[in-house]
């Protein structure tokens, strides 16, 4: 967060600078208002660049045998430009390297743990659980400290989901 805050501050900086050169090029027939517009502009042109690429960003920051399986884009009243663009605010990664998965008589079952992170404003918060998921009925239950299914998080999965074709589909192994 620290060195979003520095970019953002060089941003106004180079605002401003660009705003004292047109100034400086048009003979100060340019306003002195100038200089503060440009200062702003530059900083918000920082936000708006890191807000749509951190996604990407944390994407490629992501180790070998994760996967990302669902994320979800939003818009904000407060910055309208999402209301045409909608930015990235959250996404689930798979740790397919850690996966077990089992083939037994019901079927493939498997224990994965999903990190899901959300983006807040300049810093990311990762939530993780570890899950059990039973490929035959479509059925995830996200498993407590011992290891033992709650059954009151069961959630079904639909057969063309992403986290569904990773871990069940015929080339998950």
């Amino acid at each position: 967060m620290f060195w979003h805050l520095i970019a953002a501050i060089v941003a106004g900086v180079a605002g401003a600078g660009i705003g004292l050169l047109l100034r400086s090029l048009t003979r100060k027939r340019v306003p002195k208002w100038i200089i503060p517009v440009c200062a702003g502009l530059g900083m918000l042109s920082y936000t708006i660049h890191y807000e749509y690429t951190w996604f990407e960003t944390k994407q490629a920051r992501l180790p070998e045998g994760t996967v990302v399986v669902s994320s979800e884009e939003g818009e904000m009243l407060w910055r309208p430009w999402t209301m045409m663009y909608p930015m990235p605010l959250s996404y689930t990664v798979l740790d397919q390297a850690n996966a077990q998965i089992q083939d037994t008589n019901q079927g493939r079952i498997a224990r994965f743990v999903l990190y899901r992170f959300d983006k807040q404003h300049l810093t990311s918060t990762v939530v993780s659980g570890r899950y059990q998921l039973i490929c035959a009925e479509k059925a995830m239950f996200r498993l407590n400290e011992a290891g033992q299914a709650k059954a009151e998080t069961l959630t079904e999965l639909d057969a063309d989901s992403p986290l569904f074709q990773r871990i069940c589909g015929a080339d998950s192994r």
